[in-house]
């Protein structure tokens, strides 16, 4: 026990520094992922169809094969082909390739919640706007969006939720967010060896996290609650 609590502050700072750029690859994550998820979906309900049958087949790849693979993809594969790193060294290098991967990987699930969203809008509600001379843009963005909103929040959170444990992947690419910072310390780090408890620890930073978002999307969930 005392060689924990001499342990302790080295570890807490280490872990703080991981969980900073778990964060922060979380909130990279959602900021692209949001976007191009619906530029994903209205490509794959697209009368085009060439751009349909390439969104849905880009969807199914995503989907279809485990982000792990897809990290390793993004990071090693076009360094195998063209000799050179094309994300440069160091921390950054992965970082962008971690950002590159999660980003696509989550814009394809989140274009399925989206999907699923506008097609669960009756077509009454377009023929009624139609009637009344609205454009389409109108329809979508005055009578649709709030009400896809509303029930796509519930699927919205369960993939936000298990975004926060999958930043754990990246360190299968040596990124050095918070599982890694914890692992090291099992493995030599500032001094510290086979102490196996920081990583266990780091599980009290997911579950604190993890109660701040599900407390947030609860309240916007309520907030929704006028459209029942």
């Amino acid at each position: 026990m005392q060689l924990i609590l001499e342990q302790f502050p080295i570890v807490i700072r280490s872990l703080n520094i991981g969980f900073l750029q778990t964060l922060k690859l979380f909130f990279v994550t959602l900021i692209g992922a949001f976007p191009l998820g619906l530029v994903i979906a209205f490509g794959s309900m697209s009368h085009f169809r060439p751009l349909r049958y390439f969104s849905r087949f880009l969807v199914w790849i995503i989907r279809g094969t485990p982000l792990m693979i897809q990290l390793l993809i993004f990071y090693y594969f076009p360094g195998l082909v063209l000799h050179t790193p094309i994300w440069g060294s160091g921390e950054r290098g992965r970082f962008l390739a971690a950002s590159i991967s999660f980003i696509l990987n989550y814009a394809c699930y989140f274009s399925e919640i989206y999907r699923g969203g506008i097609q669960s809008i009756p077509v009454g509600q377009t023929e009624a706007g139609l009637v009344l001379g609205m454009t389409r843009r109108q329809i979508f963005f005055k009578i649709k969006l709030l009400q896809m909103v509303k029930r796509i929040v519930p699927p919205m959170s369960n993939e936000i939720i298990t975004l926060v444990k999958d930043t754990s992947l990246s360190r299968i690419i040596a990124l050095q967010e918070i599982i890694w910072a914890g692992q090291s310390f099992l493995k030599g780090s500032q001094g510290i060896s086979g102490a196996i408890w920081p990583l266990f620890f780091t599980a009290v930073y997911y579950l604190i996290w993890n109660g701040l978002l599900t407390t947030l999307l609860g309240y916007l969930e309520r907030r929704l609650d006028y459209f029942k």
